[in-house]
């Protein structure tokens, strides 16, 4: 057998048919789990690697083989940190297909983020299901990034924000910052923001939840978690019976200086906070019960 080529010699094309053989072995189950690595390795160098594996035969299937294959091992929990690594390297290669303008459309409509979501549902704190909770929320980070109408269309006709507020209740700091950019996300679209302050039951679960963390945030601060909050806080207060009810429900924590040490550095998020402020002190004073604010009944 010759021997490969080290990267650093070698030419594009040869590169280039690096990648092709690796994406043909993924159909292989026995060669499968190095070129799950291999190809990760590439997201950020291989510019087209999203269209090469979306459009070559059965390397979506064996992707998605791959999430189906570790399902059993989420209920119970059994994860070994193995079978995580292995998973998360195919997730890897979702996120690249979602981040791609020539792919995410597809990606979409083939419901692909749902086969994630059990993965959003698990609650074991320990390291391998850590991993392939942020690893499936990277992908749906992805999918918002592209700021497209579609992408939003897509997550709220699913349980994605029950999902993203459970971890942004109960997960590590990273995976809570990345839960609470895709709420943030999903709230600067109109349809998003309208569909989250459409009844009660919705806004009162963000902001129940939003003020969990800022209550956690006063006794662990984190500016990049809220820099996150406080925008989620500003784009709730766009909407009329949202503001009123914010009047009532803001914690304390953002109205004096507890976090005036975090944000030192900070402008933009001390910004957005004072714009917040500024928000909440015009107009009249807040009913006691923000449920007598009458926001919309759900409508079928």
């Amino acid at each position: 057998m010759s021997a490969q080529p080290s990267p650093a010699c070698m030419t594009p094309s040869t590169e280039q048919e690096r990648v092709f053989q690796w994406i043909n072995e993924l159909a292989h189950p026995e060669s499968r789990e190095t070129a799950l690595l291999e190809l990760s390795k590439k997201r950020e160098t291989v510019t087209d690697l999203a269209p090469m594996l979306w459009h070559s035969f059965g390397t979506t299937a064996a992707l998605l083989q791959e999430i189906i294959n570790i399902y059993p091992s989420i209920n119970p929990a059994t994860l070994t940190a193995h079978q995580s690594n292995r998973v998360c390297s195919a997730l890897s290669l979702l996120q690249c297909v979602a981040s791609h303008p020539e792919t995410r459309t597809v990606f979409l409509q083939a419901q692909i983020p749902l086969f994630l979501y059990p993965f959003l549902q698990t609650t074991s704190k320990t390291r391998p299901f850590e991993y392939l909770r942020l690893t499936s929320l990277g992908v749906i980070g992805a999918l918002v990034k592209a700021d497209e109408q579609e992408v939003i269309t897509f997550l709220l006709a699913t349980e994605i924000i029950p999902l993203c507020l459970r971890i942004m209740e109960t997960g590590s700091e990273l995976s809570k910052t990345v839960a609470t950019f895709i709420l943030q996300k999903i709230l600067l679209d109109e349809s998003g923001l309208s569909y989250i302050c459409q009844t009660y039951e919705r806004f009162s679960h963000v902001a129940i939840i939003l003020g969990k963390m800022v209550i956690q945030l006063a006794k662990e601060p984190s500016a990049r978690l809220l820099k996150h909050v406080v925008r989620c806080y500003l784009r709730l207060s766009d909407n009329p019976r949202a503001r009123e009810a914010l009047r009532q429900c803001l914690p304390d924590q953002l109205r004096d200086a507890t976090f005036s040490v975090c944000l030192q550095d900070d402008k933009s998020t001390k910004h957005w906070l004072h714009l917040l402020i500024k928000n909440l002190e015009l107009g009249v004073v807040a009913p006691t019960d923000p449920r007598q604010i009458g926001m919309s009944p759900l409508t079928s």
